[in-house]
């Protein structure tokens, strides 16, 4: 976006929406330089052009993979990166998110813009260095509340994220029963619903029943999450 264009965008922004010294653009700061990532090249456009009218933030490079955004990452050293988890095979978001902040000693913001709010896609992406945790489902002036404060290294997160947090922080450990963990035992085994069955003397419809609460209290909503989460919190035995 070029300089008019930003002053125009600014002059047209809702009294009010970001107030000076609280993080938001005045007439006298340097815009927040931002990377996008995302591997649909529809979705990038359409963010691309969701970010052209934001006041205070300049997209100065957009990547379509992992590799590619360490890459510009490191070329460019934007304020911030905009990133998606799932990039194909090469590198998922996760990855590329811990590659960035370690080749830039932290001076590189990750934001991560995702559908996926399990706890371990969560956790992960905290883990690797991500300075926020954003779901693409938000209002675009939340979007840029956030790459603000990403850009100066405050934490953010959407409220369902904020929430997901929270609940593990109280509850770090769930408490399954004694026939959840047999099941969450099997599930790690790599074992269908029928075979699971099978081996425990059960029906599908309790396996199936079984798996509803273990999704519910791990935060998940697939095997491979349940079985990622259950090792994250030493939940097998």
């Amino acid at each position: 976006m070029n300089r008019a264009h930003r002053d125009d965008a600014a002059s047209s922004a809702p009294a009010g929406t970001d107030p000076p010294g609280d993080g938001g653009p005045d007439a006298s700061s340097a815009p927040v330089r931002l990377v996008l990532c995302d591997d649909h090249a529809v979705v990038r456009a359409g963010l691309l052009a969701l970010l052209g009218s934001a006041p205070g933030i300049e997209v100065v490079g957009e990547a379509g993979s992992g590799p590619e955004a360490v890459a510009l990452a490191a070329r460019l050293a934007p304020d911030v990166v905009l990133m998606d988890l799932q990039l194909g095979e090469d590198m998922d978001g996760t990855e590329a998110t811990r590659r960035i902040t370690a080749e830039s000693g932290g001076r590189v913001h990750v934001l991560v813009l995702t559908t996926y709010d399990t706890d371990a896609d969560i956790t992960r992406a905290i883990e690797a260095g991500a300075t926020g945790y954003l779901l693409k489902a938000e209002r675009p002036d939340e979007l840029f509340a956030a790459i603000r404060s990403a850009a100066v290294g405050r934490t953010a997160l959407s409220a369902p994220v904020a929430h997901r947090v929270m609940a593990r922080l109280r509850n770090p450990r769930p408490t399954l029963t004694d026939r959840e963990r047999d099941i969450l035992g099997q599930l790690s085994r790599g074992l269908s619903n029928r075979d699971i069955a099978r081996a425990l003397f059960v029906s599908e419809a309790t396996v199936k029943t079984h798996l509803g609460r273990i999704y519910d209290k791990l935060g998940v909503d697939t095997r491979a999450g349940a079985v990622a989460v259950a090792k994250e919190r030493r939940l097998l035995s």
